[in-house]
């Protein structure tokens, strides 16, 4: 790493250690999401995908700092969850956001039995998703849903791998591996840029089409999407040894990182701009600050000099994201990045703050800090 970029996480880390708590003190139990131009996060329903990010940053910072009021505010996060869970079941392929970040985050630096009950039983709801003749599992609930799979849930079989390591079943990573393979030959293509949502037959298992989801149309490149599955590529490869995977990871943040403006911070969709002449491309500064932390992991499970450029793209990527899309000049905000696009097709959270582009801009630099402890 530069002494530049040294320098760069230095400061960075020690606004982070400033903003947290602050963030805390204005959030207090609520579930954020997104945050406008008022720069005020909203309240969201637990069972949402996101909900499980900002206990992550809690027990994260918790992680780096020892700090214990952190820990105090992320602790029951785990049991409110499977409260819900419990009392109306609208949970989906996203339990590993859910519960990686809380239950699994929580065992992993307190021992709480409780917490691994609640992490293998989300395992175990995962698992139950999986379709064994199409080698994948399904997305959202709903029957006109029950052959779809996306991109997203290459982050979440890490729950699965982990619960496989944790239990001693290797069941579970032979679904995450049946997974990831069908990522591979199915979301993948040729050129390293990834589909967001591939429609199967649920009872042959055969590939219907590939559908534009969040993304600008079926053939785009949804930038959170790539970003997902480099990541999810090279968490696979590190739970597995796996090379085809690795690879894979390689192949698509290949394109990513050809693909990324002259400020590195990328687009929401990288073929947007083929979609909409005349129009400002909006950015996502969550895809940017996901696949900074995938970079950083890609890097360090490859060799030198071969893992170097990987790491000076997060680094390029990261160092932008804190100079020019941070909230630092607005004490009042509450969220930590600007400029996120949450689905752009519908119109819906463009230009925004994500509270899951906070968890992995934290992520990253809490890595390019020292961070050995892994959670995806």
């Amino acid at each position: 790493m530069t002494t530049t970029m040294e320098t760069i996480s230095e400061e960075v880390w020690s606004r982070l250690e400033a903003k947290v708590p602050r963030m805390l003190a204005s959030l207090g139990n609520k579930c954020p999401h997104v945050a406008g131009s008022d720069g005020i996060y909203d309240d969201t329903r637990m069972d949402w995908w996101t909900s499980g990010f900002w206990p992550g940053i809690l027990w994260l910072m918790h992680d780096m700092t020892g700090e214990q009021s952190l820990k105090d505010a992320a602790w029951s996060w785990d049991e409110r969850l499977f409260k819900l869970f419990q009392e109306e079941n609208a949970f989906d392929h996203d339990v590993g956001f859910h519960y990686l970040p809380t239950a699994v985050f929580k065992y992993k630096l307190t021992g709480d039995k409780d917490a691994l009950r609640r992490g293998l039983f989300a395992a175990n709801y995962l698992a139950g998703r999986f379709n064994p003749r199409g080698g994948y599992i399904r997305a959202w609930n709903g029957g006109d849903k029950a052959g779809w799979s996306i991109i997203d849930t290459m982050m979440n079989v890490s729950l699965l791998f982990w619960a496989s390591e944790e239990s001693g079943d290797p069941r579970f990573a032979h679904i995450a591996r049946a997974h990831a393979d069908r990522v591979m030959r199915e979301f993948v293509r040729a050129d390293g840029s990834t589909h967001h949502i591939v429609a199967f037959d649920p009872e042959t298992g055969e590939r219907i089409e590939a559908l534009g989801g969040q993304g600008a149309g079926p053939d785009s490149a949804w930038s959170r999407g790539n970003a997902w599955a480099l990541y999810g590529l090279a968490n696979t490869y590190r739970y597995t040894g796996d090379s085809a995977y690795l690879s894979a990871a390689q192949h698509v943040a290949n394109f990513f990182i050809a693909g990324l403006p002259e400020d590195s911070v990328p687009p929401w969709d990288f073929r947007a701009s083929q979609v909409e002449e005349g129009e400002e491309v909006p950015r996502d500064t969550s895809a940017g600050a996901i696949a900074a932390s995938g970079l950083l992991e890609l890097a360090g499970l490859l060799d030198e000099p071969i893992g170097r450029p990987y790491r000076a793209a997060a680094e390029r990527i990261l160092g932008s994201l804190a100079a020019k899309y941070a909230t630092w000049d607005d004490p009042q905000h509450e969220a930590i990045l600007l400029q996120g696009t949450g689905h752009k097709p519908a119109n819906q959270n463009v230009n925004v703050s994500l509270i899951y582009g906070d968890y992995f801009f934290v992520e990253a630099f809490a890595k390019l800090r020292g961070w050995s402890r892994r959670i995806f």
